[in-house]
């Protein structure tokens, strides 16, 4: 049988799914792994890419593995517009966290903040409301590549830790959400995360010195290379690795027992993983949370004068304000993990079918 030419994909589809640029960077990073996924005349696709991938593609994998393409996609979406939502909440926390370093309050007049209400109250009384949102263009551009590298590299090592049966338990799990985690930590959470501290810190200055993101990321590489910008990759590496961890154990745990129970095949009904999500969430919070304190005064301004490495930064901490330090933040940080876990596994989930709709539409290749 004569094989059919390779479809037009610059032509419109009623049942194609156009992406922004940002986000589609992400997405096509295995295509050199999985190349036989795909046709080959995605090579010529145009600036806005309409992806309408074929029905074979997913018959293609094994079942239960996601093609990476799907993963990418699904996780680039879902991280970032959970990181708009819950921006609020992560600005508060690293506020919090870094008061104590003496210059997160200097424009509030030298004091502290009182608590999460209290931050939000004052910033916007004396630097108005985009104060609270001063850091979002790198967590977004951060977020939405971590959570798509975190989705992809979680469904290869749960393929290669599946036991005889073709299952993975709860410890593989657990297993498979680590090294997702300390996959992502090294390739994009660090520097977004460095920066984004930086650029909240920096504006509590009197005189904060960045102009914006790209100034600020500049400016750091200039003063201190790039190792400025990966301040902090040991605890980085260890909080989101326990994070993934415990975040993907519990998500899968729960979610098998409630497909189980409900005879549930395929992907969630968005609010169980909506639910299930926030309940990871909130697990990951406090058991991750002295990691979280750690990192955050790693990648403060004055971080280099002030410790020698993450241990010297954790026996100080604890030494100088005692063990409950380690959970300082914890509030607006459980608000956002709780909100983040449901919104991006129930996201993640709902775009993962999205896109099996649209591939389930596409033209047959006999």
């Amino acid at each position: 049988m004569n094989r059919p030419s390779p479809r037009n994909f610059s032509a419109a589809s009623p049942f194609d799914l156009s992406l922004p640029l940002p986000l589609i960077s992400f997405c096509f990073l295995p295509l050199s792994l999985h190349h036989s996924f795909v046709s080959p005349s995605l090579k010529t696709l145009p600036f806005h890419l309409p992806i309408c991938i074929h029905r074979r593609c997913a018959m293609s994998f094994k079942k239960n593995k996601e093609p990476p393409l799907y993963s990418l996609t699904a996780g680039a979406v879902a991280g970032a517009v959970e990181s708009i939502i819950t921006y609020p909440t992560e600005f508060v926390k690293t506020q919090l966290q870094l008061q104590d370093c003496g210059t997160a309050s200097a424009r509030n007049g030298g004091v502290k903040f009182k608590g999460p209400i209290d931050v939000l109250v004052t910033t916007v009384r004396t630097q108005g409301i985009t104060a609270i949102y001063r850091g979002l263009s790198a967590l977004v551009i951060g977020t939405a590549a971590k959570a798509s590298v975190r989705f992809f590299a979680f469904d290869q090592f749960r393929e290669l830790l599946k036991d005889s049966q073709g299952k993975t338990t709860g410890a593989r799990s657990v297993l498979a959400g680590l090294g997702a985690g300390m996959t992502e930590a090294i390739l994009v959470v660090t520097p977004t995360e460095t920066i984004k501290t930086k650029l909240i810190h920096d504006g509590n200055l009197a005189q904060p010195q960045y102009r914006g993101l790209v100034h600020g990321v500049k400016s750091i590489v200039q003063a201190e290379g790039l190792g400025g910008i990966y301040r902090g990759v040991i605890p980085v590496m260890a909080r989101q690795g326990a994070n993934s961890a415990v975040r993907f154990g519990v998500y899968s745990s729960l979610s098998d027992l409630i497909k189980a129970r409900k005879g549930i095949t395929g992907q969630l009904p968005t609010t169980y993983a909506f639910g299930i999500g926030a309940v990871a969430g909130i697990v990951t919070v406090y058991t991750t949370m002295p990691l979280d304190v750690v990192k955050t005064k790693m990648q403060g301004l004055k971080a280099k004068e002030l410790y020698s490495g993450a241990l010297d930064c954790a026996w100080k901490l604890f030494k100088n304000e005692g063990i409950l330090a380690f959970w300082r933040g914890a509030t607006p940080r459980l608000a956002r993990l709780s909100m983040s876990g449901g919104i991006i596994f129930s996201l993640y989930e709902s775009t993962i079918s999205l896109l099996h709709r649209i591939d389930g539409h596409g033209p047959i290749i006999n």
